[in-house]
């Protein structure tokens, strides 16, 4: 006999044992529907929406009540074909919506037109997360062929010093400048960011320009709520002898700000897997930051120490529209310093 005939008869031998010994599957995943629907749950209004409070494990175990001993895999994958899958929380739900969230999106969508048909900057600020220098775990991955050694604790008392990022995002000249700060993050500290770049950077990308639209977020160091930030602000414009024209995206929606996509994504990239030994590789990692559309970076250390708990003039607090220009539709996200 052949070897042809032999390895064929050989087959399909095994073939009828597997048969022989494997249940009907349609029936296994009659059964394990019963099971899951049992355990079932969803949104009353989104009948696309289920999900079942049982482990592939806990299903296997539930399976053996009807008789069927199934593999993990065979859970998993049974449970695919019935469209479920293991996910992620999505965190897209608000924990309100703010009053004229829709409206302050138009206006500063008018307003970036506005300023761009004129020439005119359009500066998207924020801060990122402040690091701790030295030998300290950012909870990343890196490519390596073997572990690197980082401290068992993440405690501040064991740090060479902080560093606080802030970063301006030039809207229509795509080019990013961030600031390593190593003390505060306060209203002083990023006025301070905004006059070092206007001062040696920005003013000769427009030199014309007698006035700029600045995009945060509404909180933090630049909150729509503190007077402070607005005092430095109205400083910064008397400085720069420009109109400063301020507005702050809603609650929860910090995201849309250009410079959390524009800028912060490619940065982190820079930055990834990094440990930040001292301020200086800081620096010399974010000097990478590019994208393939052109986005380049400037990148500066501050020094400079800053202190929390600053008060705002009582001149200043009593008559704030002797200082400020509020918007009558929306004035807490929108104001305006001008440099008369």
């Amino acid at each position: 006999m052949s070897r042809e005939i032999l390895f064929s008869l050989s087959v399909s031998a095994s073939k009828a044992v597997a048969e022989k010994k494997t249940p009907d599957g349609s029936l296994i995943k009659e059964k394990l529907k019963s099971v899951v629907s049992d355990y079932e749950a969803g949104i009353p209004t989104d009948s696309q929406v289920r999900w079942v409070n049982l482990s592939p494990a806990k299903i296997q175990r539930k399976m053996e009540t009807f008789g069927e001993e199934i593999s993990y895999y065979l859970t998993c994958s049974m449970l695919k074909e019935l469209g479920y899958r293991k996910r992620r929380y999505s965190k897209e739900q608000s924990l309100s919506e703010p009053a004229n969230r829709d409206a302050q999106f138009n206006k500063i969508a008018n307003l970036k037109k506005a300023f761009s048909e004129q020439g005119l900057p359009v500066l998207s600020i924020d801060t990122k997360q402040k690091e701790m220098l030295g030998n300290f775990d950012r909870g990343e991955s890196y490519y390596g062929k073997e572990k690197r050694r980082t401290f068992d604790h993440d405690f501040l008392s064991h740090a060479s010093g902080i560093v606080v990022p802030h970063g301006i995002y030039d809207c229509f000249d795509n080019k990013g400048y961030i600031t390593l700060g190593t003390s505060k993050d306060t209203s002083e500290f990023v006025c301070d960011n905004i006059l070092y770049y206007w001062q040696n950077h920005l003013q000769w990308i427009y030199p014309d320009a007698q006035s700029m639209l600045v995009l945060c977020d509404g909180g933090g160091s630049n909150s729509c709520r503190h007077h402070i930030i607005k005092q430095d602000l109205y400083n910064l414009s008397k400085i720069l002898d420009m109109n400063i024209l301020v507005a702050h995206y809603p609650a929860y929606c910090s995201k849309w700000n250009p410079i959390e996509h524009k800028l912060f994504p490619h940065l982190h990239r820079a930055w990834e897997g990094a440990v930040f030994h001292n301020i200086q590789l800081v620096k010399e990692l974010a000097l990478e930051t590019s994208t393939k559309s052109g986005l380049s970076v400037e990148v500066r250390i501050n020094h400079k120490t800053y202190e929390t708990g600053r008060k705002v003039s009582h001149d200043f607090k009593e008559n704030l529209d002797k200082f400020i220009v509020f918007d009558e539709l929306i004035p807490k996200w929108n104001y305006l310093f001008t440099k008369n």
